[in-house]
C-alpha cells in the first residue's frame, strides 16, 4: 500500500453536504472520501499539465504534431517488437 499523509481541509458546508449527498447515492463508505478527493486532484493536474502543452503547442501546425507522434509511435513498437 502507498504510504498516505494526512491533510487538513477547509470546505464550504455546501460543498461538504453536497459530496457527502453524492458519494451517499453512489453506495461509496465515509472512508471513500479520501480516495473521492485524490482521484479530483490527479484529474486537475491532468487537466493542467494538458491545458499547458496545448498553450505550448498552440503555434506548430497541427500535420506537424501528428508527424512527431507517429515517429514516436513507430519508434516504440519498432522497440517492443524487436526480434
Amino acid at each position: 500500500m502507498a504510504e498516505t499523509v494526512r491533510w487538513s481541509l477547509h470546505i464550504s458546508r455546501n460543498a461538504d453536504t453536497a459530496l457527502r449527498a453524492y458519494l451517499e447515492r453512489r453506495g461509496f463508505e465515509h472512508r471513500d472520501l479520501s480516495k473521492f478527493v485524490e482521484d479530483a486532484v490527479r484529474w486537475r493536474l491532468l487537466d493542467e499539465a494538458v491545458a499547458e502543452t496545448k498553450a505550448a503547442n498552440a503555434a506548430i501546425p497541427p500535420e506537424e504534431i501528428e508527424a512527431a507522434i507517429e515517429e514516436a509511435v513507430q519508434a516504440v513498437r519498432a522497440e517492443r517488437f524487436r526480434s
